[in-house]
């Protein structure tokens, strides 16, 4: 994985992550310690079932989707339901990471747009994206966190998405840079402007002409239109190239400190727990 540019600390490096116990997660938990944030990567192949392997079993993927299981059933495109599979999957374990539960016991549940959250756990917020063969979830229990990813090499430049992207400011920045540089640029302005959007809970809904970034030289910072700043110092911005795809992630801290515990089971009170975990008498000194 090589930075695009320093993120600041509070971000961190993208984690390589897959299933089973010692597949980056580690790390991912030492992040979350820390930082109180982490970024993930994964593959999409390898959070696929085996070839020619059931995914309904009560105990492996139907019990891990819970609600999402009718709806990746419903889905009749094969590789859409492969990849909202995969997707789900490495997100439930994720934010059971973050939690310190089972994935299975995660509700997740969708905001107007889409947007993912984790039912009954507002002290962490969580975000994915996916495109080829890659998939990317951001976790914090900061703030706010959005992250997205495209192919390096997706043309954008000369196909009118340029309008679609650039505040003034930076079309002008863009026209000044050599040739060869314009392309990648626009990759990571669309990257983060999907991030930043998703982070704010706006998606698409916020036209991307209305904000802009610094570049790649300078600290990255939101911008008015006019290239006058638009953002403070509780935004932390990066962007990464991980094996052929531009990552980027936007993270709002909230001042919420570093002490807050977000175990599942200290951080929620008993009837919330029950709800989420399978009903009364379950607690971890309960009898099984």
């Amino acid at each position: 994985m090589i930075p695009l540019r320093d993120a600041r600390a509070a971000i961190g490096e993208p984690i390589a992550v897959a299933p089973g116990p010692a597949s980056g997660w580690e790390r991912v938990r030492e992040a979350l310690a820390v930082r109180g944030s982490a970024v993930l990567v994964a593959r999409l192949g390898e959070w696929l079932p085996a070839a020619g392997a059931d995914p309904a079993p009560e105990t492996g993927y139907r019990a891990v989707l819970g609600r999402d299981w009718n709806r990746y059933r419903a889905i009749t495109h094969s590789q859409v339901r492969e990849r909202f599979l995969a997707s789900r999957m490495l997100l439930k374990r994720a934010a059971g990471e973050a939690l310190q539960a089972p994935p299975e016991s995660v509700d997740l549940a969708y905001k107007l747009g889409g947007r993912p959250y984790l039912r009954g756990c507002d002290q962490v917020d969580i975000s994915l994206s996916h495109t080829a063969e890659l998939l990317v979830v951001g976790l914090t229990r900061r703030g706010w966190i959005g992250v997205d990813t495209e192919l390096d090499d997706r043309v954008l430049l000369g196909t009118g998405a340029e309008k679609q992207i650039c505040t003034p400011y930076e079309a002008g920045q863009l026209a000044a840079m050599a040739e060869h540089r314009r392309n990648p640029a626009l990759v990571r302005l669309w990257t983060l402007k999907e991030a930043y959007s998703k982070a704010i809970g706006q998606g698409l809904r916020f036209r991307f002409t209305e904000f802009g970034f610094t570049s790649e030289e300078a600290p990255v910072t939101v911008l008015r239109p006019d290239g006058s700043p638009g953002t403070g110092e509780e935004w932390s911005f990066g962007t990464w190239a991980v094996d052929g795809y531009t990552v980027s992630v936007a993270l709002f801290d909230a001042g919420f400190g570093d002490a807050a515990d977000i175990a599942a089971l200290t951080m929620l009170d008993d009837g919330l727990v029950d709800a989420l975990i399978g009903g009364p008498g379950r607690g971890p000194d309960s009898p099984t």
